[in-house]
């Protein structure tokens, strides 16, 4: 049976509660949302779901809170993977140095992420997981502030990410996959498909 756009939506809650619980990461929510969407049959949405408990079901504790807030290179290098419940703004801080950040395994009850960039005479990275509405704002000097990620789809309700970046002599780009590692993920996708 084809499903409705009010089931799609109804899908779409789920997803979002079960982020909110800690049950999906961030990449895994905007993967599941653009899926509920895309989806034409009932069967599609179920199997969106089907890992999930029903509706009703006790709730589960959420994941840890992400403590660290703040990343910082002066001078160097930051990489962080972030895997905790983010619930604040995150702040990155770059002077002659890189700062990436990741965060597609973060926790975000929200749906909704806010990051602080600043980079002065270096780079911060912030990598998105696909399919997520990326906001940017704030202003370049002698630098460039980017957003190499598709676009998220018009009328639907996606996770968003908004960024607040100021660069001088620096730069800022938000990244999803398909342009964090391209070569990467074409190499997995040419060996997958070797199988």
């Amino acid at each position: 049976m084809r499903a409705s756009d009010a089931e799609r939506e109804t899908v779409v809650e789920r997803l979002r509660v079960a982020s909110v619980e800690g049950r999906l990461t961030f990449e895994e929510l905007t993967d599941r949302t653009a899926a509920a969407y895309r989806a034409v049959t009932r069967a599609d949405l179920e199997e969106l779901t089907g890992d999930l408990p029903g509706v009703g079901a006790p709730v589960a504790d959420p994941a840890p809170l992400q403590v660290r807030r703040r990343f910082t290179a002066v001078m160097g290098d930051c990489k962080e993977r972030l895997s905790g419940r983010i619930e604040g703004e995150l702040e990155a801080l770059s002077v002659m140095g890189d700062v990436v950040l990741d965060l597609r395994g973060a926790q975000v009850p929200s749906g909704e992420v806010t990051v602080i960039a600043t980079a002065v005479m270096g780079d911060v990275k912030i990598i998105v997981p696909d399919g997520v509405a990326v906001e940017l704002s704030g202003h370049a000097f002698l630098g460039d502030r980017r957003v190499l990620a598709r676009e998220a789809e018009p009328g639907r309700r996606t996770p968003v990410v908004r960024v607040r970046a100021n660069a001088v002599m620096g730069d800022v780009k938000i990244v999803d996959d398909e342009h964090h590692a391209p070569i990467r993920r074409a190499v997995a996708e040419w060996w997958e498909g070797r199988r």
